[in-house]
């Protein structure tokens, strides 16, 4: 297993995966931004999208979108 080497590209996996787990959950940026309600945040589908397209999100963000996702485990082989 090899893993990112610059932040940058810790950033971009990161994003890949999250997108990768709402595709799995057949969720829209809508829908999560729905979702995140739940946990505290305040997104919009605008918000997500330029978060993910950019790359650039706090721990909290990401790991309230995997849990209002519905993931359960994740392995730092899928990042």
């Amino acid at each position: 297993m090899v893993f990112p080497k610059t932040e940058i590209e810790w950033a971009e996996r990161a994003a890949k995966h999250l997108k990768v787990e709402l595709k799995k959950a057949e969720l829209t940026y809508d829908q999560l931004a729905e979702k995140m309600k739940e946990h505290g945040f305040s997104e919009t589908k605008a918000s997500i999208a330029n978060k993910l397209a950019r790359g650039t999100f706090a721990t909290p963000f990401y790991l309230a979108a995997l849990v209002a996702i519905g993931c359960k485990t994740v392995k730092l082989e899928d990042i």
